[in-house]
């Protein structure tokens, strides 16, 4: 198949092949839906009639669920309205000069503008809307967007954070298929930048509340021994929470035979935190199960809402990011 020069109006030529659109919707809608991004972009560029079918929220749903659905949560989409709701029209030069070292990205980025720009006369149809959720995933694909998710690990695994999750501000760099991330200040503690931040390394917020808001913990009545679960600590109240991994263990008093095992009936909650030396501070402490609110001090930093953990790869998440060594 091959697309005539007047391929907008559909003129026929003599000795023409037929035309994409000759095919019977659903064939064509099944043809659309196998296209990578890149290449939807490209079918969008060839004339009003496709670029209308190509710019739908039917084909760009799937796109968006499977690249940035594990790492995009409502905290991002929020950025993302805000961010259309104050960009103006005028182009931003966000093709920068120089030479391109990902031409699939390169050429996302040309169609996007080139369908931007391309306006029929009296056609809305033809413009890609700003709301549209193809015009979300070029943001995203192209850096231009910063939003809102969380980090394992922050910092390139600086000790002080292994095992620990926080929320940073992201913007995707498709050159090196990383991102880059801004940890936001607090007290006298400036931004702290990371880059090459890997895709392995970053989900969405479990919950859709502010890092420094304490979590209502619903599941305290349910931990037993052995339960995996995360909690929310920070240094002090001047610090947002991160979310820390550990394991729900037997209280001292038990002699740790199932058979006979009882603390899951005690109002206090044993956590463990085995990445850390026994006798270490930092490796066990205990909250109570009716009445915990955030609990701690200056000197060991404050303990807040806890969440039990019940998916398998959420679990295996934090297995794979255990540290090599046994930390103090």
């Amino acid at each position: 198949m091959f697309f005539t020069s007047k391929v907008d109006n559909f003129e026929e030529v003599e000795g023409s092949a037929m035309s994409v659109l000759d095919l019977p919707d659903l064939v064509l809608e099944c043809i659309l839906e196998k296209l990578p991004p890149a290449a939807l972009c490209s079918m969008a560029g060839v004339c009003s009639s496709l670029r209308s079918r190509c710019i739908s929220n039917h084909f760009w749903e799937n796109h968006m669920k499977k690249k940035w659905g594990r790492i995009i949560g409502p905290a991002a989409y929020r950025e993302w309205q805000w961010h259309i709701a104050l960009r103006t029209r005028k182009d931003s030069g966000h093709l920068k000069q120089g030479k391109a070292k990902d031409l699939r990205i390169l050429s996302i980025v040309r169609s996007y503008w080139w369908i931007r720009s391309k306006v029929d006369d009296g056609s809305k149809q033809c413009s890609l809307p700003d709301d549209s959720i193809m015009s979300w995933f070029l943001a995203l694909e192209t850096g231009r967007l910063w939003f809102p998710a969380q980090v394992y690990n922050r910092e390139n695994g600086h000790v002080g954070f292994l095992l620990s999750c926080y929320d940073a501000e992201l913007s995707y760099d498709p050159r090196t298929d990383t991102f880059q991330a801004r940890y936001p200040p607090y007290g006298r503690r400036a931004v702290t930048i990371e880059n090459n931040v890997p895709w392995e390394r970053l989900r969405a917020s479990p919950f859709d509340i502010s890092p420094h808001d304490l979590h209502f913990s619903d599941c305290l009545n349910e931990l037993r021994p052995g339960d995996n679960i995360e909690i929310q600590w920070r240094r002090n109240t001047e610090c947002p929470y991160g979310w820390w991994y550990g394991v729900v263990g037997h209280l001292e008093s038990c002699d740790r035979n199932e058979n006979y095992c009882r603390c899951h009936d005690s109002d206090t909650v044993a956590l463990e935190f085995n990445q850390y030396t026994p006798g270490s501070r930092w490796r066990r402490t205990t909250v109570h199960r009716k009445q915990h609110r955030e609990e701690g001090n200056e000197a060991d930093g404050f303990y807040g809402g806890i969440r039990k953990l019940c998916s398998d790869e959420e679990i295996s998440t934090w297995k794979r990011l255990w540290p090599s060594g046994i930390l103090e």
